[in-house]
């Protein structure tokens, strides 16, 4: 089979905008979305053959899209590697279920240990990826197992062996997280909904709302010199709230959002990054690191 003539569903110069919580870049190569571990092997098998690259886009909240477009093969996973099983404690998610989604049926199951999870506008493949964390709850205490598709076929790993640390997994370009067993502790149903409720109002109260961002831009600082400020902090000292390049800039209300505000590019975005990290490092001494991720030939301006 020939790149001319790849399987069903795959898709040819796919925008992939349409993604992105941001709203910027360019097309894919290749897209396909994923719903069986058979469908998902098959188009990996095709993506060797032709020596294409493979990168799999979850809910696109923590995502940075090159404007020149990405080559090779984009995943998206869907239908049963977007399931949710409870049995008991254990929760089993497939990579492409939403983050959201799980802490809100382990609260409607009385599962606890998850809730943070309710104001992470990602999926669990990209969480086991970052070791997400918030409000004082991370992935690593939760996590038991996952199963990683990779070159070498699929392969089961504790959460140990992923090395997880702040914002951190050591899972490899290529490797895609087709599912993950958490175990939580029981608690009342209506006790674990009320944190939700609190998390939720709490994100609405301290964080832009309805419109097109990618979520944290950098990294809270593990610099001790930051004094445990966080990079939003950080940011707003230096006057980045509402600083803007072309049609991106910083949220007016917590400077480290980046908004879209109508025809933001990806270059717009990273020189508004870019200023940022800049004034943070001239007035504090501390360097930024950024969060979010990147698809394509994303290169930040500093490195």
């Amino acid at each position: 089979m020939s790149a001319a003539d790849p399987p069903d569903g795959v898709q040819r110069e796919f925008p992939l905008s349409r993604l992105s919580t941001v709203r910027t870049g360019g097309p894919g190569e290749f897209f396909a979305r994923a719903g069986t571990r058979e469908q998902l092997l098959a188009l990996l098998a095709w993506a060797r053959e032709e020596g294409a690259e493979v990168r799999v886009v979850g809910s696109g909240s923590n995502l940075l899209i090159a404007d020149e477009g990405v080559r090779g093969l984009v995943l998206k996973l869907d239908r049963e590697l977007a399931a949710i099983v409870v049995e008991g404690r254990a929760i089993t998610c497939g990579g492409g279920a939403r983050l959201p989604s799980v802490a809100a049926r382990a609260a409607r199951e009385g599962l606890s240990g998850i809730e943070f999870g309710v104001n992470i506008p990602g999926t669990v493949g990209g969480a086991v990826r970052m070791n997400a964390n918030a409000y004082g709850g991370e992935l690593a205490r939760t996590l038991q197992w996952v199963d990683i598709a990779g070159p070498a076929g699929v392969e089961r790993r504790s959460a140990d062996d992923l090395e997880l640390t702040y914002r951190h997994s050591n899972l490899a370009d290529g490797e895609i997280v087709l599912a993950a067993g958490l175990l939580l502790d029981r608690e009342e149903p209506d006790t674990v909904r009320d944190r939700l409720a609190a998390l939720r109002a709490r994100r609405h109260e301290a964080q832009p709302q309805g419109i097109r961002t990618f979520g944290s831009t950098f990294k809270n600082p593990q610099d001790p010199t930051a004094q445990g400020r966080s990079a939003g902090l950080l940011l707003a000292e230096v006057g980045c709230n509402g600083l803007a390049v072309g049609g991106a800039r910083f949220s007016p209300k917590h400077a480290n959002f980046i908004e879209n505000t109508g025809e933001a590019s990806t270059a717009d975005v990273l020189a508004v990054m870019d200023e940022g990290r800049r004034r943070v490092l001239d007035r504090f001494g501390i360097e930024l690191e950024p969060e979010v991720q990147t698809l394509g030939d994303v290169t930040f301006p500093w490195r």
